[in-house]
């Protein structure tokens, strides 16, 4: 069986794994969000792509919940000297986005493959390979593509369209949006990804923040209509559980975007694409609202903090997408 799994960051990274406990890796294809992209300090940096590298292969921090185990960070550290002599409106030695060491390394060698004019897609395969990983990762797309945001509140920056990380990261999530929009101009996802789509037995929709994981990959020419020839056999996973999101700032985004905080309201974004919503046992009493959204709800558990929940997440969504 081969299976494609779109993807964000964290909660993705985690179902990947559980996933990769029950199916062979080589049947399995990550297709992943690229729109968080952006260059600090001339490198270029894959966030997504990173976290599911690092999860998958184990290094990465669990106390911390990001980034890699054992991480220093010297080279940030003596950053900071020059900030302090950066003049006004210069973007260089920004400390806002912290780089580990050890992490340096991923982006010194995807920003050389790139310059030498390697596409994303083949600096991802290579990287894959280097950390032993056996699945196929793919980011959607090889062409500039950028979620921006725009902010709300009654801040110095409200109502200003910004990048993801600088919301993301350098303001904490913590400020109110108005509305998000994916630039992409001419971008397009990969032929690679659209075989992917076409030809697996199951595709998943992962865990991961609706609006600005999946949004931006829905958002690139073809995958909603190669989602919708399919629609019987996509099974999503709802990244809310009892009105929360786990991590990050889901439930707070759909909240400010109009939409309702719930497996009710993701099953309204993900119903034409969907045949299938997973949802955790918290939300059992929704199941007549999913249904009602025009998908099949399935009741497991969906928390991915205890051994062999998300393998068993998998097998479910494996089970209901056929």
């Amino acid at each position: 069986m081969n299976v494609t799994v779109l993807c964000g960051g964290v909660g993705a990274a985690r179902f990947l794994r559980g996933l990769l406990d029950v199916v062979e890796a080589s049947t399995v294809t990550a297709v992943i969000n690229t729109a968080d992209d952006t260059v600090l300090h001339g490198l270029s940096i894959s966030p997504d792509l990173d976290t599911i590298t690092y999860t998958l292969a184990g290094a990465t921090d669990d106390e911390r919940g990001w980034g890699l185990a054992g991480e220093t960070w010297n080279a940030m550290a003596a950053l900071g000297r020059y900030a302090e002599v950066r003049p006004a409106g210069s973007g260089a030695a920004p400390t806002w986005f912290n780089l580990g060491d050890t992490d340096l390394a991923t982006h010194f060698y995807r920003t050389a493959r790139l310059t030498e004019g390697a596409s994303l897609t083949e600096v991802t395969a290579e990287i894959a390979a280097a950390w032993d990983l056996g699945l196929r990762m793919l980011p959607v797309t090889d062409d500039r593509f950028r979620t921006l945001v725009t902010l709300g509140g009654d801040g110095d920056e409200a109502g200003s369209e910004v990048t993801f990380q600088d919301y993301f990261v350098r303001l904490r999530h913590g400020v109110p949006v108005t509305d998000v929009r994916f630039e992409h101009h001419d971008a397009r996802p990969t032929d690679a990804v659209l075989a992917a789509l076409h030809d697996a037995d199951v595709v998943v929709i992962a865990p991961s923040n609706p609006i600005v994981s999946i949004g931006p990959l829905r958002a690139l020419p073809g995958i909603d209509e190669a989602l919708v020839a399919r629609r019987e056999s996509v099974v999503a996973i709802s990244p809310i559980v009892g009105g929360a999101a786990l991590k990050g700032p889901a439930d707070r985004m759909l909240t400010e975007l109009g939409v309702e905080p719930s497996v009710t309201g993701v099953a309204g974004l993900y119903a034409p694409v969907a045949s299938a919503l997973v949802v955790d046992t918290v939300d059992a009493d929704h199941r007549d609202a999913v249904e009602a959204a025009g998908m099949r709800c399935v009741v497991t558990p969906t928390i991915m903090s205890e051994a062999g929940v998300g393998a068993e997440l998998a097998r479910t969504c494996l089970q209901f997408a056929r």
